[in-house]
């Protein structure tokens, strides 16, 4: 660090707080740095770092895949927010299981990261208590509770359901059927459906569930599944975009107008949403967003912002929205 402080002209000190803090670094000095680095081949010792500061400097996020861009959106807007205050992202995948996600808990732990994100709100229980006894920022994502681990971003995929379930009724269907993954966020759109369906004197037709992650032709097969149940079928919620444009296709392939034979609603709006012909209706939520949020909230918790006056929030709520384009 002193080659690099000399090579650069700044002083040793300003090296580490290029390193560490780099939004407190004028861009110029910031630029000499890295220019030095580069060229003297030096690599930060973090361990020795992370001793001396107490801090790895390190977040940890798990999300069930990388396969499905919503998620991805999400680290992405979240590694990009850490990465602007100087923190760097360890990604693990728990494939839609909640033991693996415990094992990736526990092997972050003993990498000693700095805050955890967790994808959604169900979790094994040794992993609730263990984090809660910790202490350690914990940000869950994708989903809402009363009684987060610490402070939970997201939307409340049992809302999202209800919502569908009045537009379609307002659109005038009665025939409505769900097509989802084998997944707890699925499993809750369902029953916000089911749950505001119900409340009209009426049922929901379910395609068997989908071992995630689901693909296009799962869509496809799950829409000639419920039209073998219900022959009347006249909607169908999907829970994901790429269920959503499998049905779409699976519509044209049987010569069914969309949406006049079958109205289409897909969720997460993504580009193929507006893109396909039916353009898909769907329900937009701030994939990116939700990500940024997250990182906002653990680096505000990490820099001491919240205190016993201002507490650090427990639940934010990002909301949702329905894009109405011409599959309903």
């Amino acid at each position: 660090m002193e080659d690099v402080a000399r090579e650069a002209g700044v002083a040793r000190v300003t090296v580490s707080r290029a390193l560490s803090h780099p939004d407190k670094v004028s861009p110029a000095t910031r630029a000499a740095v890295r220019a030095a680095i580069e060229r003297l081949g030096y690599v930060p010792n973090l361990t020795a770092g992370s001793l001396a500061s107490k801090r790895s400097r390190i977040i940890g996020a798990i999300v069930p895949t990388l396969c499905n861009s919503w998620f991805a959106d999400a680290m992405d807007g979240l590694a990009e927010t850490l990465g602007a205050a100087g923190y760097q992202l360890m990604l693990g995948q728990s494939g839609y299981h909640v033991d693996q996600e415990a094992g990736l808990v526990d092997a972050f732990l003993g990498r000693k990261v700095d805050g955890l994100v967790l994808t959604g709100v169900v979790h094994a229980p040794s992993v609730r208590e263990r984090l809660r006894r910790l202490r350690l920022p914990v940000v869950e994502i994708w989903d809402l509770t009363d009684d987060p681990i610490d402070t939970v971003v997201g939307f409340s995929n049992i809302l999202i359901g209800e919502a569908v379930a009045g537009y379609l009724l307002q659109c005038g269907h009665r025939q409505i059927g769900f097509i989802g993954a084998e997944e707890v966020r699925s499993d809750k759109r369902m029953q916000g459906l089911r749950q505001r369906l119900t409340a009209e004197g009426l049922g929901v037709t379910a395609a068997t569930p989908i071992t995630p992650p689901s693909t296009i032709e799962d869509g496809a097969r799950s829409l000639a599944e419920l039209l073998a149940l219900n022959p009347q079928l006249q909607a169908v919620f999907c829970s994901n975009d790429t269920l959503g444009v499998g049905a779409l296709f699976e519509c044209h392939r049987r010569g069914l107008r969309v949406p006049q034979d079958m109205a289409v609603v897909g969720f997460s709006d993504l580009a193929i949403a507006a893109a396909c012909v039916p353009a898909l209706t769907t329900v937009r939520v701030q994939s990116r967003e939700l990500g940024c949020r997250a990182a906002q909230v653990l680096l505000q918790r990490l820099n001491g912002a919240a205190t016993a006056e201002v507490p650090h929030p427990e639940v934010i709520d990002l909301g949702f929205q329905i894009i109405e384009r011409e599959s309903a």
